[in-house]
């Protein structure tokens, strides 16, 4: 142990003098107060009892604590992925090789969540998730405003829009508008009635004020609009069209056909189709080559964006992915 007045010891102290007295604070107040805190514990800085308190199912159904904590994970995922498109945008100088760091790290973490739907779609029994499911409703995954939120950081508003909709706005939209004609909007309709879901109608009285200011303060700062604040020869980087070409591809492609794989395993019944929890159409909401679903259409030929996710369901279907 060192004593008190050991070199390094003193040095110490006189940075912390450094930085506390400018400020107007007493230095010996507060190390006073770091001799009366506590040690730091593993389980109490993450809060690791309340964490694992947070699975309480509805039902007494076994694997509905795999289907709660599966998707805790997921949002935690999509947490992680928020904080880094933050960073994209507040880095008021971001340079290319920083800008590939994070789309590198949100990549990953999809990359680690499309590998990890085998725990929905393998690991739990069918018969007990088409009993617990009818206890849910009409809560669904559809509901979640984090997945919103990393698409609208991710491109121009304008690209998650029904465009048929948009187009009749006309020339001068504002970001209430374009919420307004969402492509998500498809998907959460009654498949007999074409009319709002209950899931749709809460999750619009919940999140729709607070989904237009994220909007609106991501105008400038989602990734499209930062990639074009780049220069000419930056804009080339194949590296970076590489990471925001699989970017695209991993939202809008391998993660929604994960669900749609899972679907069909749970939700297809020949010559029965099973509604999505809250009665969502998920055969029309899901498939990317129905939605065409793309961030960075300006990325992509002609070819690709024609076949954009053709091919996939129907190996799904067969049992081929």
């Amino acid at each position: 142990m060192e004593p008190a007045n050991h070199p390094e010891v003193l040095e110490q102290l006189k940075r912390l003098q450094e930085k506390y007295v400018p400020l107007g604070q007493d230095l010996a107040s507060y190390l006073e107060g770091l001799y009366h805190t506590d040690f730091l514990n593993y389980w109490d800085y993450i809060h690791l009892d309340t964490l694992l308190s947070l699975q309480v199912p509805r039902t007494t159904i076994p694997d509905e604590k795999i289907f709660i904590m599966y998707h805790q994970i997921t949002e935690l995922y999509f947490k992680l992925c928020l904080e880094e498109y933050r960073q994209i945008g507040d880095d008021k100088a971001l340079t290319v090789e920083m800008l590939m760091k994070r789309l590198k790290r949100i990549n990953r973490y999809f990359d680690n969540l499309i590998d990890s739907f085998d725990v929905m779609v393998d690991g739990m029994d069918q018969k007990q998730f088409l009993q617990f499911r009818m206890a849910l409703m009409p809560a669904s995954g559809f509901q979640s405003v984090q997945y919103r939120m990393i698409e609208i950081a991710s491109t121009d508003l304008r690209n998650l829009t029904n465009k048929e909709k948009r187009l009749a706005l006309g020339q001068h939209v504002t970001h209430e508008d374009l919420i307004g004609c969402i492509y998500w909007k498809e998907g959460a309709t009654e498949v007999s009635s074409g009319s709002k879901t209950l899931t749709l109608i809460r999750f619009e009285e919940k999140y729709t004020d607070q989904l237009i200011l994220f909007a609106k303060n991501y105008e400038h700062k989602n990734v499209w609009a930062v990639y074009q604040k780049l220069s000419p020869e930056d804009q080339q980087n194949p590296r970076l069209l590489r990471l925001m070409r699989e970017l695209d591809s991993n939202v809008n492609v391998n993660w929604p056909l994960m669900h749609y794989k899972s679907a069909v395993r749970y939700l297809q019944r020949d010559p029965e189709v099973i509604a999505a929890t809250g009665g969502t159409n998920w055969q029309k909401y899901l498939p990317p080559k129905f939605q065409k679903r793309i961030f960075y259409p300006e990325l992509w030929s002609e070819q690709e964006l024609e076949e954009w996710g053709k091919g996939w369901v129907e190996k799904i279907l067969n049992g081929d992915v």
